[in-house]
C-alpha cells in the first residue's frame, strides 16, 4: 500500500472522534471522578497543569494512532474487518498493556476499566470513522 493511497481527511476525523470521544469519557458526566480518584489527582491538580500543552500533545498523540490504524486497514476496509480490528487493537494491544503496568504499579481496578475502556472504545470508533469515509 501506498501512503499517498490513505485517506488523510478520514485520518484527521478520526484523530478528532478520539480526542473528543476523551473529552466526554474523562468529563464529570462518565467517568471523570472516578479517573481522578484512580489517579490521585484533584481538580486543583488539573487547574495547575498546562491545558495547551496536554491537549496539543494528546491530540498529536491521537492523529499518531488514527494514522497507523489507517494504515493497518488499508485504502479501502470493510466495517465488520474495521470493527474487528478497531477491537483487537484496543482491547487486546492497548487495554491489556495497560493492564500488565497497572497491575506491578498497583493501580486500582477502577482506573484500569475507564483507561482500558476508552482505549477499547476509541479504536472501534476510529477503525469505524476510516471504513465509513475510506
Amino acid at each position: 500500500m501506498q501512503l499517498a493511497e490513505l485517506n488523510y481527511w478520514a485520518i484527521l476525523l478520526a484523530a478528532l472522534s478520539s480526542f473528543m470521544l476523551g473529552g466526554l469519557w474523562y468529563s464529570p458526566v462518565l467517568f471523570g471522578k472516578t479517573w481522578l480518584e484512580g489517579c490521585g489527582l484533584t481538580e486543583l491538580d488539573l487547574q495547575k497543569s498546562d491545558p495547551k500543552l496536554i491537549y496539543g500533545l494528546a491530540f498529536i498523540l491521537s492523529l499518531i494512532a488514527a494514522f497507523v490504524l489507517a494504515v493497518i486497514l488499508g485504502p479501502d476496509p470493510n466495517m465488520s474487518q474495521s470493527v474487528t480490528i478497531g477491537s483487537a487493537l484496543g482491547l487486546g494491544i492497548a487495554a491489556s498493556s495497560l493492564g500488565i503496568s497497572y497491575i506491578f504499579e498497583q493501580r486500582p481496578l477502577s482506573l484500569f476499566l475507564v483507561n482500558g475502556g476508552y482505549h477499547t472504545i476509541q479504536f472501534v470508533l476510529m477503525a469505524t470513522i476510516l471504513s465509513v469515509t475510506g
